[in-house]
């Protein structure tokens, strides 16, 4: 007998009524806002730093103000418009994979190093 599907997200109990904020209109509408408004930022940025030197301020800058997000805002709707939305939409963890260069490791490792300095400052 097969292996009934895995829910929608794993991490969220659609059973439980507080968890099934996520699928709201106000939710999914202020992270589709943000990610357009991070995505014009990000062209925004690398047109002034062009290149895998773009990808790597863009990932490090984003990740740095996420820290700083999750350390000053508690409220479930403006992490959703700040940090999925805005801040996922800047940054671009994908397109950096494409330049083989010392970027390749020196981003995630620079990005994770700067979500905790971000997140240990407002602390």
């Amino acid at each position: 007998m097969p292996n009934p599907p895995d829910p929608i997200d794993p991490d969220v109990d659609l059973h439980v009524p507080a968890q099934r904020q996520e699928l709201h209109l106000p939710f999914v509408a202020l992270v589709s806002l943000g990610g357009g408004l991070g995505g014009v930022a990000r062209y925004g940025l690398s047109s002034f730093v062009p290149g895998a030197w773009g990808l790597f301020v863009i990932n490090v800058l984003g990740s740095f103000f996420i820290g700083v997000l999750m350390g000053v805002v508690p409220r479930p709707l403006v992490r959703a418009f700040f940090g999925v939305g805005l801040l996922g939409g800047f940054t671009t963890f994908s397109s950096y994979a494409l330049s083989w260069s010392v970027f390749l490791w020196l981003t995630p490792v620079c990005a994770v190093l700067a979500a905790f300095l971000g997140l240990r400052v407002t602390r």
